[in-house]
């Protein structure tokens, strides 16, 4: 049985989309970097100045979504015969990683700074360039994670979710300098507010990275998909029995084999025919599953004590 996969014309469609939200993204990540790192040295904001240096991560991530959508959309070939969706579960964890450094050195230098005399609290300007982020970034959030939950890509997904780890940095940030306007006293809140934004960063990185990894060391459906898998196969009419059932992730999507056991006084076409209409209700009704493999057996009378 082939590689079941979305034609060619709506993959090419679902790769430009891709490309398109994550070209807007990029041109808003490189606008909204320069916008907070002036404010930033305007307003003596260390903690706008920090999430400057996240939205300038964040483009980053935008180029490698950006080449990787062009190799992750090829279709399957005689050296990749599942398909290349590895690399776009690459690509997911290449995003979290470059995360998690900049959470870890922007964190560092907050806390590295935090006893140390203040020039005095941020200025009020430094709330514009916070609150500019805050809608923007959310708004890029909703479209880039709209398209990625349509097209199934769990990179789209994990660059969606550094922009709005983007917009919640800037929360606390907008926090900062208004507690410092209210009362000068407390110009150590832009510290403080710098260490909150690499804990989301680091949190945001955690959540990208580690099922991208969990899907690199092959590990496979869990408990819940099994048994989803298992209940429509054995409710598939013409099925006595599954059994051997494996799967593993091909990007966003699952690739399931199993044996299943029919009358052993089947024809071959009979036979074939209910392995078929498996594999065709394991893909209408599992969204992850993109590719299955039946091994028909026929029922020993050993099994059929044993049901």
């Amino acid at each position: 049985m082939g590689i079941v996969t979305a034609n060619d014309e709506q993959i090419q469609q679902n790769t430009r989309e891709v490309r398109r939200v994550t070209w807007w993204g990029l041109v808003a990540n490189l606008l909204l970097s320069g916008i907070k790192f002036l404010l930033g040295f305007l307003g003596n904001c260390q903690a706008l100045v920090a999430d400057a240096v996240h939205s300038l991560s964040d483009t980053v991530t935008d180029f490698t979504v950006l080449f990787g959508s062009a190799l992750w959309s090829k279709p399957p070939d005689e050296d990749h015969p599942h398909g290349h969706g590895r690399i776009e579960t690459l690509v997911s964890l290449i995003i979290g990683v470059l995360l998690g450094i900049v959470g870890i050195g922007l964190g560092y230098r907050a806390i590295a700074t935090i006893g140390g005399e203040h020039s005095g609290p941020p200025e009020l300007i430094a709330l514009i360039g916070a609150l500019v982020s805050i809608g923007v970034k959310e708004w890029l959030y909703r479209w880039t994670a709209r398209v990625g939950r349509r097209v199934r890509s769990s990179a789209v997904l994990a660059n969606a979710w550094h922009h709005r780890s983007d917009a919640l940095s800037s929360v606390p940030v907008a926090v900062a300098v208004t507690g410092a306007q209210i009362m000068p006293s407390l110009s150590y809140l832009d510290q403080i507010a710098a260490v909150v934004v690499s804990v989301m960063i680091l949190k945001a990185a955690f959540d990208i990275t580690w099922p991208a990894l969990v899907q690199l060391i092959d590990a496979g459906a869990n408990a819940s998909q099994r048994r989803e898998l298992l209940n429509i196969s054995r409710e598939t009419p013409g099925v006595l029995g599954v059994h051997g059932l494996r799967t593993r992730h091909i990007g966003p999507g699952l690739q399931v084999d199993m044996h299943i056991q029919v009358e052993p006084e089947l024809t071959v076409r009979e036979g074939h025919a209910i392995s078929h209409r498996v594999k065709d209700r394991l893909i209408e009704g599992v969204d992850e599953v993109v590719d299955v493999l039946i091994h028909l057996e026929p029922l020993r009378p050993t099994d059929l004590n044993k049901q």
